[in-house]
């Protein structure tokens, strides 16, 4: 998408997880480009009590402790995304909020193409044992996984994905061609292997197709190179639900008091 800057919101209990990547390289160009947005919120900023509490022990016993569904309605409220019964606003339109999820279906190269078409994107990250069930149900529009393993926190997650989406935002890259022969590029074939000089190191050669100079030959070395073994299955067998758990940098005001 050309000429508008893609906006993405962050809610969580540690901001300070956010700087460091985002502010580096090609998305903290793109921000002083003013291709990417950036706002990173305090969740315990909408705390059920004065003293920042955000989870509470789970409903029918169990280990840890579960987030709950107020703080993250509040804050979409203030955000003027939803309305107090979970419905989208009108100023949610172009906007997706995103729950990183233990069950959400597995974030692909498809899903990054999908969400940049998108002017907004809200990621709501998880911790503790997880986030109150109703919080995916009538305040999300997805929960999104990226990939069957545990993790302390949804902060990467959110991070990998916005990395994903980003660069595929008009402007972002140097070379938005590149984009075009990437991995996964068209759901089913991953890039193919790279080389550079020197042609030898410590024995370790070139394939001498690439250096033949026959243009017609190399790229088909470089498809069946993409395709390989087993590469196209790989995405649909692995897209279904997961059991992960899932200006520069600008941190949002303290919302005002009620």
């Amino acid at each position: 998408m050309k000429g508008k800057s893609l906006r993405v919101d962050f809610l969580s209990l540690f901001p300070e997880m956010f700087p460091g990547y985002l502010n580096a390289s090609i998305l903290g160009r793109a921000q002083q480009t003013g291709r990417l947005e950036i706002v990173v919120h305090q969740l315990r900023d909408w705390a059920v009590d004065q003293y920042g509490h955000v989870d509470d022990r789970p409903f029918g016993g169990g280990v840890g402790m579960v987030m709950m569904i107020e703080p993250f309605q509040k804050a979409l409220m203030d955000l003027k995304l939803r309305k107090k019964n979970g419905e989208p606003t009108v100023a949610a339109k172009k906007t997706r909020i995103i729950l990183t999820s233990a069950k959400g279906t597995l974030f692909t190269q498809a899903d990054a193409q999908r969400l940049a078409d998108y002017d907004r994107l809200v990621f709501l990250c998880g911790r503790y044992e997880g986030v109150d069930e109703r919080v995916a149900t009538h305040l999300v529009d997805e929960e999104l996984s990226i990939g069957p393993y545990v993790m302390t926190g949804g902060e990467l997650a959110s991070l990998v994905m916005t990395d994903a989406v980003a660069r595929l935002r008009h402007g972002v890259l140097g070379k938005e061609q590149s984009l075009q022969e990437e991995s996964w590029s068209d759901g089913e074939t991953r890039e193919y292997p790279q080389y550079s000089r020197p042609e030898e190191f410590c024995g370790w050669k070139v394939p001498s197709i690439l250096l033949s100079g026959n243009h017609a030959a190399i790229a088909r070395w470089r498809r069946e190179q993409s395709l390989g073994d087993g590469v196209r299955s790989t995405v649909s067998n692995l897209r279904q639900p997961q059991s992960h758990l899932t200006k520069q940098l600008r941190i949002s005001p303290k919302p005002p008091k009620k």
